[in-house]
């Protein structure tokens, strides 16, 4: 699931269309549809609501959902009551009490807590981010509730026996770079959830309990789709496993741990043939069942026995000479993930060259430059290429370079997607790869030695990311590293429109450069950066674009605690914390680390001791508009609109917030004043 494709739940969408529209096209309104006036005098409420509630059904987009949400009171009301699946981008954004009444139907959530920079450590552990709140009110409003998914959440042992007990008809369990919870957890999830259908552990620290939770599946068929648990680091009941595997006729996915041999793997193939998705677990023997065994098992038979695989990862623990069991499925393949795999080019040319169909590859570096030029012969279709350094120490002697990134933009012209980690780059690669590859999407370049140019001219690499700006018209995230002046920002400006996530490591030259990048980047949500110059002018320069952002992230830059309170001061909605370490003196006014976001309710009630926050100023409520709107219109105008008449031309009788003269001028000069989430 892509995070930038929507804006999440506590972000506003930018409206359907323009209120100078709604304002001027009046003979178009009496042609095509109904007033809200007139509608009233020849329909009941109910009616039109029955209605609108069949129509907004059909809407499955959150950005469509969010801007039909904007309507008026009535498509706001409606809405709310249709909306099955929520996304919710930062958990402090609302609170769970806000969630459950404004929708009352909700059967799937989608969560995300910390920020991605607490994947490197550059979070305190104990910062937040707890499930326990939202299942505990959750379970109070939505006894119904289907599907949890969750990304960079607290959640404890307990929390999960109050998802298995609360929501008879559970089905989804998705943790993702979750922590706090163990194998006890898990098992009471595998044993009162008898509807389950997916659980999927992904990169998360599951503690081990030395409880068999394998074993707590229901002992009947079951309605299992997917189970992914290769990052529990902790041994499982095979027997167990062959058994539920067997019992799930349903089940497409499988992701192993590399707990789970090869013999093993061998046999839960022959048991499923039926798999599309394959996480081999560690691709190793078990030396003691290898050496009581007679005959070698015919690996290459069980991987032909499942010809509808289509994605394969794993290899956690590879013997490389059982690699070529894998080539039965390899030409059917569009997903292969070798990114815990330390393979060779010469191990893996051999696999490469049968995947044809390959759209997603993910893969260490240790396959050289030599084996991109072979991804990029062969795999014309691909749209992925995530390329993770074996190394990541900042001198290690890389062995991916511009070589194999122009290789694979002179072969992969459908390229969407790229993270690429490298130790030297050079311009005219970048450039390569922004005129080839024009449909890119995300793309994010890794230089990991710090301030480091294009290693053959010496110059800064402003020219090759000025040009993926330029020529990548669809980019929507953007990361960028190496020797980079303010120039490079400038052309982020300039060129970056659509860009929603941005991140920045050991770049820039001054405030300037920052400024750049807020002033010009309209749709701009998620900023990230670390190990800049950036100071209080730059902080202060985007003080007109953080209320129409998700978040905003700086470590190691030159911010100061005095700026920090000024901006929560002048920005009530707007929550600022300020992170230091342990050692940091009381007094001391650099800013290690600051995180702001908006907030619908104010600072959190769980925050440590640590951060510095400000109040939340109190907003008028009106049901008319939604929350968002009341976070960043109606600080502005402290009357009521219902109290104002409506403009003539306008929808009539339905109170459309930009139905008013004061809220429409006020839209106006805030589009002057480059709000991009205004209409005029």
């Amino acid at each position: 699931m892509s995070e930038d494709e929507s804006p999440p739940l506590d972000l506003r969408p930018e409206p359907p269309c323009s209120s100078s529209s709604a304002v001027d096209s009046t003979p178009n309104k009496s042609r095509n549809c109904i007033s809200s006036s007139t509608a009233s005098q020849t329909f009941p409420d109910h009616v039109l609501e029955n209605v609108l509630e069949n129509v907004l059904q059909f809407l499955d987009s959150r950005c469509d959902r969010n801007a039909a949400s904007l309507v008026c009171k009535l498509w706001w009301k409606v809405e709310a009551l249709t909306r099955s699946e929520v996304f919710i981008g930062n958990c402090y954004a609302l609170s769970p009490a806000r969630l459950t009444q404004r929708f009352k139907r909700v059967k799937s959530l989608v969560l995300k807590g910390k920020p991605r920079f607490a994947d490197f450590n550059l979070m305190p552990p104990d910062w937040g981010a707890n499930f326990a709140p939202w299942v505990s009110t959750m379970a109070k409003a939505y006894p119904w509730l289907e599907k949890v998914d969750l990304k960079r959440i607290f959640v404890t042992d307990d929390d999960l026996a109050l998802v298995a007990e609360s929501f008879p008809g559970f089905k989804e369990l998705i943790l993702v770079c979750c922590e706090g919870f163990g194998t006890s957890g898990i098992a009471i999830v595998a044993n009162k959830c008898r509807k389950l259908k997916v659980l999927d552990l992904i990169e998360s620290e599951v503690t081990d309990d030395e409880v068999d939770w394998i074993s707590c599946f229901p002992e009947d068929v079951t309605c299992l789709e997917s189970l992914a648990f290769d990052c529990v680091e902790a041994p499982i009941n095979f027997k167990a496993l062959e058994g539920l595997v067997g019992r799930s006729p349903f089940l497409k996915k499988l992701r192993l741990n590399r707990f789970v041999s090869l013999e093993e793997l061998h046999r839960l193939l022959l048991g499923a043939p039926q798999l599309t998705s394959l996480g081999t677990g560690s691709f190793s023997h078990d030396n003691e069942a290898h050496h009581q065994s007679e005959q070698e098992p015919d690996y290459a038979a069980a991987f032909l026995a499942c010809k509808s695989v289509v994605c394969l990862s794993g290899f956690r623990e590879l013997m490389p000479e059982y690699l070529p069991a894998i080539f039965p499925v390899c030409a059917n393949l569009t997903s292969l993930n070798f990114s815990y795999a330390n393979i060779s080019p010469d191990m893996f040319k051999p696999i490469i060259h049968k995947c044809h169909k390959l759209q997603v590859f993910w893969a260490l570096d240790s396959i050289c430059d030599e084996g991109l030029q072979a991804v990029a012969a062969t795999c014309k279709e691909l749209r992925e290429l995530r390329i993770f350094p074996f190394d990541p120490r900042e001198d290690s002697e890389g062995p991916v370079s511009e070589l194999g990134l122009q290789a694979i933009s002179e072969g992969c012209r459908k390229l969407e997607s790229i993270l690429y980690f490298c130790q030297r780059m050079t311009n005219a690669a970048v450039i390569a790869m922004s005129e080839n590859c024009p449909e890119l999407t995300v793309f994010r370049l890794c230089i990991m030695g710090r301030h480091r140019p294009d290693h053959v001219t010496g110059k800064p690499m402003d020219e090759g990311f000025g040009a993926i700006v330029k020529n990548c018209k669809k980019l929507t995230r953007l990361a960028v590293s190496g020797l980079l002046t303010d120039q490079a920002f400038r052309y982020m400006g300039e060129y970056g429109k659509l860009i929603r996530t941005l991140s920045v490591a050991f770049a820039g030259d001054s405030d300037m450069a920052l400024r750049h990048v807020l002033e010009g980047c309209p749709r701009l949500q998620k900023l990230e950066i670390r190990d800049s110059p950036f100071g209080d002018v730059a902080l202060r320069s985007g003080m007109h674009r953080y209320y129409n952002m998700r978040f905003v992230w700086m470590s190691a830059c030159s911010l100061s605690k005095g700026c920090c309170k000024d901006v929560a001061r002048a920005m009530p909605n707007l929550v600022v914390e300020v992170i230091g370490s342990d050692d940091d003196d009381d007094n001391r006014d650099y800013v290690e680390t600051l995180y702001m976001y908006r907030s619908l309710d104010g600072p959190r009630k769980d925050a440590p001791k640590f951060p510095l926050l400000r109040e939340k100023a109190p907003c008028i409520s009106d049901r008319s508009c939604s929350e968002v709107e009341q976070a960043w219109v109606c600080l502005q105008y402290q009357r009521r609109y219902s109290s104002l008449e409506p403009l003539r031309g306008g929808t009539g009788g339905v109170k459309a917030i930009s139905n008013y003269g004061l809220v429409l001028e006020g839209m106006r000069r805030a589009k002057a004043r480059g709000f991009s989430d205004v209409s005029h």
